[in-house]
């Protein structure tokens, strides 16, 4: 049976989707069977980012009209061929979509699959409910900034009235010279205000790139790294904290802080 995930924000552009394309191929990576499905439906990108665009046929709203059995289609990853994934498609104002046919083609992926992770759309409507009423943990995905801060602590509070068995918040675009500085929240802050338990978090970086091997395997790169972990924590229960302060602690940290806000 697999392990269903919903990963979700309550506000938009704080990296949900980049967090779920990663995470799934970094647990991929590690030879477990991973389905990511994009519940976004209408403004679905979760296949741009892992690049398979091009080789999306058929999409979940397909599956739900009968137009193509399941596994017709998942998409698979042509790196890791352990991770695939189901896209929702465009918006079909003829269709209305109902829980009972989202949870129809979960419980279909099942048996299938180790990790069902699903992109939830950002807000609190009806596309969040669907998205968290099929699933039994959340990731909750924040930035260190106030607004984000508070988005992500009423999508908590909202969580508590669904059958979740498990809720994290992931930091992400976490910037280690500020939080060394005392400039921005750190995990241990923004985990006094949500209250839930801390599942990683990820610095910023320009190159949070996806669906190649040099982003799972190359760990010169920082953010690959706060995968690595952030990926252990939700396999193993752990709650290592990836440190992106480091590299700015002492005399060359304090050039390296110059340097980058120079830029």
């Amino acid at each position: 049976m697999a392990r269903v995930i919903v990963v979700t924000s309550g506000k938009g552009g704080v990296g949900k989707t980049t967090i779920t394309a990663n995470l799934g191929l970094h647990l991929a990576s590690k030879n477990y069977r991973v389905c990511l499905i994009d519940m976004d439906i209408g403004l679905n990108n979760l296949d741009v980012v892992l690049n398979m665009e091009d080789k999306v046929i058929y999409n979940m709203l397909d599956v739900i009209e009968h137009k193509c059995r399941l596994k017709e289609a998942l998409v698979q990853d042509g790196t890791y061929p352990l991770l695939f994934l189901l896209s929702s498609g465009g918006l079909n104002q003829n269709l209305t979509i109902t829980l009972s046919q989202i949870k129809s083609v979960i419980n279909e992926l099942h048996f299938n699959f180790d990790y069902i992770l699903i992109d939830c759309p950002a807000g609190i409507d009806a596309g969040f409910k669907r998205a968290v009423s099929c699933a039994e943990e959340a990731l909750v995905v924040t930035t260190p900034h106030l607004s984000s801060l508070r988005d992500a602590d009423k999508v908590i509070t909202i969580l508590t009235s669904y059958n979740i068995t498990s809720k994290r918040f992931v930091i992400n675009r976490a910037r280690g010279d500020l939080i060394q500085d005392k400039l921005m929240f750190d995990v241990h802050d923004i985990g006094k205000t949500l209250g839930i338990e801390f599942g990683g978090v990820v610095p910023e970086d320009d190159r949070v790139i996806t669906n190649t091997s040099q982003t799972i395997n190359n760990q010169k790169f920082a953010v690959n790294r706060a995968f690595e972990i952030l990926t252990n924590n939700i396999i193993t229960g752990e709650k290592k904290l990836f440190d992106c302060t480091y590299k700015y602690r002492g005399f060359l940290g304090s050039i390296k802080k110059f340097l980058k806000r120079s830029v």
